[in-house]
């Protein structure tokens, strides 16, 4: 096996109401990428949430009781709190500096994933963006365009960059997926010994967005997006959401 990831440069700032996927075609096009059948093709959350008008202005919210407290323990801005508030289901964990919670999605993230960072002022107002409504179904909806276009059967993973309990650093995580097994289950495969797997599932689509962000980077780059070519499988597609561990299989909540 021979994997690449080819980073597609190119993408213009993304403003509410554009086109990603036609975005996307035409940086393929000017790299002259044309996506095949298995390939897939990773879209950094960011650019889907700017293009559905994810914004928020800090300045529009009034911070209710709960998120004055939380911004206390946190050290947080009052507005800022109140927009992962407005999220999220549960609050998981608060300290200074830190607030996780569930969102409404169901992932497990610092500040429900809000965003502050390469947003473009306006007006002088303090931004934020939100995460995508439903990012499986805007996977969907760009990988409909780019095989349309291309007569490919291309996957898509639209993925953001997120720490990690008891590790350093962030990595890719997939946060919509299709067209690809997001979750790979390999329960009742032997291993090399001829022992049945029992609890082996393989989160590809993470692992495929960890590897793609190492090509389109994490500051200034300007590269939303890469096609990943050379992955096989069999498995039947299974959205993003099939990621998430159920509350009730959780050991540390």
């Amino acid at each position: 096996m021979q994997v690449t990831i080819a980073g597609l440069d190119g993408v213009p700032l993304v403003q509410p109401g554009d086109d990603v996927a036609g975005l996307i075609i035409d940086a393929l096009e000017r790299s002259r990428l044309v996506p095949q059948p298995k390939d897939i093709l990773v879209v950094t959350q960011k650019i889907v949430s700017k293009a559905e008008g994810r914004y928020v202005d800090l300045a529009s919210l009034d911070p209710s009781k709960k998120a004055v407290e939380l911004a206390g323990v946190t050290r947080k801005d009052p507005s800022l709190v109140e927009a992962v508030l407005s999220q999220s289901t549960e609050v998981i964990r608060a300290k200074p500096g830190v607030l996780i919670v569930e969102t409404r999605h169901g992932f497990v993230m610092a500040n429900a994933g809000i965003d502050q960072s390469n947003l473009e002022m306006r007006d002088g107002s303090a931004r934020i963006l939100l995460l995508p409504e439903d990012p499986d179904h805007s996977a969907r909806q760009i990988k409909q365009r780019i095989d349309a276009r291309f007569s490919s059967d291309t996957g898509v993973i639209v993925s953001d960059s997120v720490g990690r309990a008891w590790r350093l650093g962030t990595v890719g995580l997939a946060l919509g997926a299709a067209g690809v097994p997001a979750l790979l289950d390999r329960r009742g495969e032997a291993d090399l010994a001829g022992r049945r797997l029992e609890v082996t599932e393989v989160g590809f689509a993470d692992a495929v967005a960890a590897a793609a962000v190492l090509v389109m980077g994490e500051a200034a780059e300007g590269r939303p997006a890469a096609l990943v070519r050379g992955f096989e499988w069999s498995a039947p597609a299974r959205p993003a959401a099939a990621l998430l561990r159920p509350k009730a299989e959780d050991l540390f909540r």
